[in-house]
């Protein structure tokens, strides 16, 4: 067994994914350093780690690179009052995008996408818990399920979804619609039917929980540098050199670790890779956590609602347009009147936040050494569960930082399958 040891690792990225990853590295004896422009714990982070629906959903298997949802694009793009928006004037940069997208879109690529995530997906909540072991969670993690519920209009999905799971051995428990109505009494019946998912936890805060990881990287020797990355490059096989906007800082290896803003630097990097981004937004109806227990999606909207310490979160939709449109006002009119269909007694809302997923066509996440640069190492790309991944991530890619053997096949994730 190879006896080998990095001398330091630059990370860029202080989210959920880089802060776990240099967590991973520093109990291993490693040197870290995390870069970002944003202090996790500032009250100012506003990142995708705390503007998330907190959900820790290890089910989550199946993706949108369905051939069912092929289907209803068009339908869901021309309305005004659906789950799915489209920034008209950014359709030309997501042209590569969508050709990677389409070429995935099979029963095929489904299948390939539902496994590796499952593969990962599965050792999510025990890598947390590891985590967890370290930190007081008291009043910032509960282990309640989380609900999902439907109407019967897209039956032929929802059974799709259900037999899916159930094929790779995935806890599910089907309800009716008075079973929902049993767990949440203050929902509206305008749902048909559900399934709760009950090995599911949801955070009360996710900004909270990132903060106390954040901390035991540092307390462990970790070090924070607040600047913006400019510049990445490597220099030979064993040095890579990150710049910001003020300095060099030069390192063994690097982890990019930067969500949907990855793109800049593997652009830099030499390597298209097609990764884009989901604009998700989310409000807060304050002093109303009460009304529910535990997370609630509506599958036919597109939306969620999360009990947090700081109120009722509702959160979704997905917007393509990249990261530099404005917010929509639309699209978060459409998550309030979600929310208010399903609890009537919502009223006023605040805290209109509009995040970043980082996206790519097959919907699996990017795990593992750059091509042409093999002491940089990628760890993007989660989509819509970011979060949930956070800790595995951070166990996966301090393995393949230094080489170690592992049980998981990790070639489905190397960017090489863009090539």
């Amino acid at each position: 067994m190879r006896n080998y040891k990095c001398k330091s690792v630059g990370i860029i990225g202080s989210g959920i994914q880089g802060v776990c990853t240099g967590l991973q590295l520093i109990k291993k004896g490693i040197p870290v350093t995390i870069f970002d422009r944003h202090d996790p714990l500032s009250s100012e982070f506003i990142a995708a780690s705390y503007g998330n629906a907190g959900h820790f959903s290890p089910y989550a298997v199946l993706q949108f690179n369905r051939p069912d949802v092929i289907y209803d694009l068009p339908k869901m793009l021309l309305s005004s009052n659906g789950p799915l928006a489209l920034k008209w004037n950014y359709i030309p940069k997501m042209f590569n995008w969508f050709l990677h997208y389409f070429k995935h879109c099979n029963q095929k690529s489904m299948m390939h996408t539902a496994k590796y995530m499952h593969q990962i997906l599965s050792l999510s909540n025990d890598a947390y818990g590891e985590i967890f072991q370290e930190i007081d969670t008291k009043g910032l993690v509960e282990k309640k399920g989380i609900i999902y519920v439907w109407t019967n209009k897209n039956l032929k999905s929802r059974n799709l979804e259900i037999k899916v799971r159930k094929e790779l051995g995935i806890e599910q428990k089907l309800l009716t619609q008075q079973e929902v109505l049993d767990l949440e009494p203050n929902l509206q019946p305008v749902f048909d039917a559900g399934v709760i998912y009950e090995s599911a936890m949801h955070a009360r805060d996710p900004h909270g929980i990132l903060k106390k990881i954040f901390k035991l990287f540092l307390n462990g020797g970790g070090k924070f540098i607040q600047s913006n990355v400019k510049n990445l490059k490597q220099i030979n096989i064993n040095e890579t050199a990150i710049r910001t906007e003020k300095e060099e800082y030069k390192f063994e290896k690097t982890v990019i670790a930067s969500g949907a803003f990855s793109k800049s630097l593997t652009d830099q990097l030499g390597e298209n890779i097609p990764l884009d981004t989901e604009r998700g937004y989310h409000v807060h109806f304050k002093d109303k956590d009460h009304l529910i227990s535990r997370p609630v999606i509506f599958l036919d909207r597109g939306f969620g609602m999360t009990p947090m310490n700081k109120g009722l979160r509702a959160v979704g939709t997905v917007e393509l347009g990249g990261l530099k449109n404005p917010p929509s006002k639309k699209r978060i009119d459409y998550v309030i009147r979600c929310a208010k269909e399903l609890l009537p007694e919502l009223d006023h809302h605040e805290d209109e936040w509009l995040g970043f997923r980082p996206t790519l066509p097959d919907f699996l996440p990017i795990l593992g050494p750059s091509l042409k640069n093999k002491n940089i190492i990628y760890a993007f790309g989660h989509q819509h569960l970011g979060w949930t991944l956070g800790a595995i991530t951070g166990k996966i890619i301090s393995g393949i930082v230094l080489e170690e053997k592992t049980n998981l096949d990790l070639a489905p994730y190397s960017s090489k399958r863009f090539y």
